[in-house]
């Protein structure tokens, strides 16, 4: 069933993980996918995969996404999804560089790129923007503050934006997931698979399928319809910090 028709679908930081599931579940529902991010071999190799087009992208920087915005005339889904945390530091130990990255990468970029489609989101008759946000955008943990105050603010940005929107033609939907394996941990402990690994211990995480599968159901709604926001967590996990964990065997 082609339930995209044809639709224009952009989407970040889709050169792996969740970004890179929900580029091929959209091509696969039959929307014509863009993607955009740094890697550009990586990116390709997605873009290829699915027949998508593929743009290099950079959402900390401006200039980036003004050529990016500019090479796709006609769009009706935005999904927000770059994104990402760095480091586990608490407050008395926090890097400026890191919480500036995080900042630039999970609220700016989200600013900035809403605000390059949205006139042609809304000329589209019907768009829809999705943010890719994360139980860390209601939820606080030590450690967490740069990551969760960033997140925090991605979803103050997306709930305004559903009120300034409203009467127009374009949905908002803001998807949380909790704990998803994919190069997120890696990325947040620079590179260190073992630590990485230590995160999903001993219990069944997301995979980026499950977040991709829930995105498509939300964009492929009626257009009366607007799914405000999806929190999604494995069964294991309860929190932010409660998790069940097997005994090793």
């Amino acid at each position: 069933m082609n339930r995209g028709n044809g639709r224009v679908a952009v989407v970040t930081g889709a050169s792996s993980g969740i970004g890179e599931a929900i580029a091929c579940s959209l091509a696969e529902e039959g929307f014509e996918v863009v993607v955009g991010a740094r890697r550009l071999d990586k990116l390709k190799a997605v873009a290829d995969k699915i027949g998508a087009t593929y743009l290099p992208l950079d959402v900390t920087d401006p200039e980036s996404i003004k050529t990016f915005s500019e090479a796709i005339p006609k769009i009706s889904v935005l999904i927000n999804n770059a994104g990402g945390a760095l480091g586990l530091d608490r407050v008395e130990e926090s890097n400026d560089a890191g919480w500036t990255t995080m900042f630039e990468t999970n609220v700016l970029g989200l600013m900035r790129m809403t605000r390059a489609f949205l006139p042609r989101l809304i000329d589209s008759g019907d768009g829809h923007v999705v943010t890719i946000g994360s139980i860390a955008s209601f939820e606080v943990y030590p450690g967490g503050a740069g990551y969760t105050a960033a997140k925090h603010g991605a979803r103050a940005v997306t709930e305004t934006l559903r009120l300034e929107l409203l009467g127009k033609p374009v949905r908002i939907t803001e998807v949380d997931p909790g704990m998803v394996d994919t190069e997120f941990s890696l990325v947040r402990f620079d590179g260190n698979q073992d630590r990485a690994n230590q995160v999903y211990a001993g219990m069944t995480p997301l995979s980026a399928a499950d977040i991709a599968d829930a995105v498509v159901w939300a964009v492929t709604r009626p257009s009366h319809v607007n799914i405000d926001n999806i929190v999604i967590r494995p069964r294991d996990q309860a929190t932010a910090t409660s998790v069940y964990r097997r005994p090793a065997s």
